[in-house]
């Protein structure tokens, strides 16, 4: 790994270790009588009102339109799949299956990220085409794919039993598909427009799309229950840590490692996740866990020499 490069993969690393905690966070908000979609919205509209400061208080003219209509919709379609239905579809899910079910479900990501990147590099035309990294199907994105999902395994369901839930599962499978293909297209236009205008455009569509799911979210925008300290410092974190940051942060990651490489991260989701819940919820670290951990880790760094440096951004 190219020490310039390595600063990327350190803040795709950084990244994920921050959304692994979310979970966590999403739990203890529906726990107090939070809604999926109310946790969501204002999640966002933190976020959004940050970007917007941000955007002013830098220097030159704060840029409002894409260059065309065909682009614009592409950033509605962003904020869909990267903003209102994903965590619409993964905080649902929190509220109907275990946290560990979804954990694991979600961080499929990086399988169906490079499967649709396969097939779009194979059958796509135009810029998001060329855009996407060259994936070489051999041993190491086999061999690294199949040891990261086995850590997952490993970590995720060690010493509990799987409980199915057909309504919670399909949500998180939905939301993992959600970011797969949010992955594909974000890279480039981040590319074309630069990680803090691309950002805001995803965190205002994704507040427009969710507006139809709110009508019943009576909870979420309760005196009582944002006034409680638990409930306004976790969405402090979501929208400012987790959303803001890390979103910027993360597309700027994507267009210089490719969505690939920079999605492979999200395999050690769960492993964040279990080191957020020994803190904060006194679990431990069982021996099968942690090698799970080491085999995720293994996995991401196995799999990523089936990938081309220097298909994505320079």
């Amino acid at each position: 790994m190219a020490l310039p490069r390595l600063k990327y993969h350190l803040l795709a690393l950084a990244v994920v270790a921050v959304w692994g905690v979310t979970f966590v966070c999403t739990k203890v908000l529906i726990a107090a009588g939070m809604e999926p979609a109310g946790i969501f919205a204002i999640r966002f509209i933190l976020a959004y009102l940050g970007i917007w400061i941000f955007s002013l208080t830098g220097s030159g003219r704060v840029r409002i339109w894409s260059a065309c209509f065909k682009d614009e919709m592409v950033f509605l379609m962003l904020g869909i799949t990267g903003g209102s239905f994903y965590f619409l579809t993964e905080n649902t899910a929190l509220a109907y299956t275990q946290a560990a079910n979804v954990a694991f479900l979600v961080s499929s990501t990086p399988l169906l990220t490079t499967l649709f990147t396969l097939i779009y590099k194979k059958f796509g035309k135009g810029r998001f085409a060329r855009g996407l990294e060259e994936v070489r199907v051999g041993l190491p994105l086999i061999g690294g794919t199949s040891l990261a999902l086995a850590g997952m395994a490993m970590v995720i369901f060690d010493g509990t039993r799987l409980h199915l839930s057909v309504q919670g599962d399909l949500l998180a499978i939905g939301a993992a598909l959600c970011w797969a293909f949010y992955s594909l297209f974000m890279g480039q236009m981040t590319r074309d427009y630069g990680a803090v205008f691309a950002t805001r455009k995803v965190f205002f569509y994704g507040l427009v799309t969710i507006l139809p799911f709110l009508g019943s979210c009576t909870g979420s925008f309760s005196p009582a229950v944002l006034g409680r300290p638990e409930v306004w410092t976790n969405l402090l974190f979501l929208g400012l840590i987790a959303s803001l940051a890390c979103f910027i942060v993360w597309n700027y990651v994507m267009d210089k490692l490719g969505n690939v490489s920079a999605t492979n991260y999200v395999y050690l989701n769960p492993v964040f996740t279990l080191i957020t819940a020994m803190i904060f919820l006194g679990e431990r670290m069982t021996p099968l866990a942690a090698l799970g951990s080491a085999a995720i880790l293994a996995g991401v760094i196995w799999s990523g020499k089936s990938l081309n440096p220097h298909a994505a951004g320079s």
